[in-house]
């Protein structure tokens, strides 16, 4: 993965949790949270979406699938933490 590339997944993986974190909770989880449960989101996205078939080409698709896997991460957190 080139430089470019890694800075691209890790603002995808921000915007992301911000959304999820906006949607769930009502505010985001902090810079530092936001970039966490994107990142792991968007594995967890990627991963889930690829296994039934739903590949991701182009940065919207990317972005849809990391904040689909950030509100399932976010949602999972917040029922273990109750």
């Amino acid at each position: 993965m080139s430089l470019g590339g890694f800075i691209t997944f890790l603002l995808i993986g921000a915007l992301a949790g911000w959304l999820s974190g906006i949607i769930i909770k009502g505010r985001g989880f902090g810079a530092l949270g936001n970039i966490i449960v994107g990142v792991i989101g968007a594995f967890l996205g990627g991963f889930l979406f690829n296994a039934i078939g739903i590949s991701a080409n182009g940065l919207l698709a990317q972005f849809l699938f990391a904040t689909a896997g950030a509100l399932l991460l976010a949602w999972l957190l917040r029922f273990i933490k109750k």
